[in-house]
């Protein structure tokens, strides 16, 4: 898979998800770091249109979750049972065996059901009655949650956000490309109807090719000097950790593969840090994604 290919898989969404290209290229982004989104917006923005494309031009297997308060953990990983005429247990896979899966409104499903999605978001795997087992690769998790309905919902706890690449907000798309969606009728039903680009194999050693996009000494000294900067920041009560770091890092390297570079450059971390930062920082006061921002005028860019 080449760049040409990454080029043609975005202007594939932008046909049935239009008017948002940042993202687009932000979800596509944490997919090659190998990365999970959280999709924050109000119903009807095109949160799931934009899973299912993404699963259908990539050609990979799509399930989704929709998260609701009397969900089981086992609702989300499966579960053992016997099978008639049979005294060995069988696996009943649940919906996280699959390579992109969809959490709807997941936090309208309680704690205990939300932490069924850590050890596969962090360890790609699942246990299940003590048995462990390896989860498609690639992985991703694409979950969505309304910051406006808060009535019956679980806010995710700290260590449930760490699990995510990024956090993105999905908002209305500008008049032009609302008025060409009414025009055109687009629904799910035109994301199903996508041709696949690529096949797992080539996504797979692309994920891993990602890795060698080079991050010189004077840009990594930049990221790392961003991340103790979140820790002193006078609006900020708990800054980000080490592994926040690493998920900056990630990011980074992605973004500067898409955009056509063997490396990345400080523009690299400072577009991609708001969406990687700003939901791994416990805040006093305001907005964190401009807290993040601020931040940013405080450390000197490398030239």
């Amino acid at each position: 898979m080449n760049r040409d290919s990454i080029h043609e898989i975005i202007e594939h969404l932008h046909k049935v998800f239009l008017g948002q290209d940042d993202v687009v290229k932000s979800i596509l982004c944490a997919f090659l770091a190998g990365g999970h989104v959280l999709l924050e917006g109000v119903p009807g923005v095109g949160k799931t249109l934009i899973a299912l494309a993404l699963s259908q031009l990539l050609h990979l297997n799509f399930k989704r979750i929709q998260f609701t308060n009397d969900m089981l953990p086992s609702d989300v990983t499966g579960f053992h049972t016997f099978r008639s005429g049979s005294d060995e247990l069988e696996l009943i896979k649940g919906p996280v065996f699959a390579s992109i899966v969809l959490a709807d409104e997941i936090n309208r499903t309680s704690p205990k059901t939300q932490s069924a999605l850590l050890e596969a978001m962090e360890e790609n795997q699942v246990t299940i009655d003590g048995i462990t087992y390896e989860l498609p690769k690639p992985f991703m998790v694409i979950a969505t949650q309304n910051p406006i309905e808060i009535t019956g919902t679980f806010p995710l706890p700290e260590s449930q956000l760490d699990r995510f690449l990024m956090k993105i907000k999905v908002g209305y798309p500008p008049i032009d490309e609302e008025k060409e969606i009414l025009s055109r009728d687009i629904d799910h039903a035109d994301a199903l109807r996508l041709n696949p680009i690529i096949e797992k194999n080539s996504i797979i050693e692309l994920i891993q090719g990602i890795s060698k996009v080079l991050v010189h000494k004077e840009v990594l000294e930049y990221m790392a000097m961003i991340v103790r900067a979140t820790r002193s920041h006078q609006k900020i009560d708990l800054g980000v950790s080490p592994r926040g770091g690493l998920a900056l890092k990630r990011a980074a390297q992605a973004w500067a593969f898409i955009d056509g570079r063997t490396y990345i450059t400080p523009g690299d971390v400072k577009v991609v840090a708001p969406l990687v930062l700003a939901h791994r920082i416990i805040i006093k006061e305001g907005d964190p994604y401009s807290i993040i921002e601020a931040v940013f005028d405080e450390v000197e860019i490398p030239i």
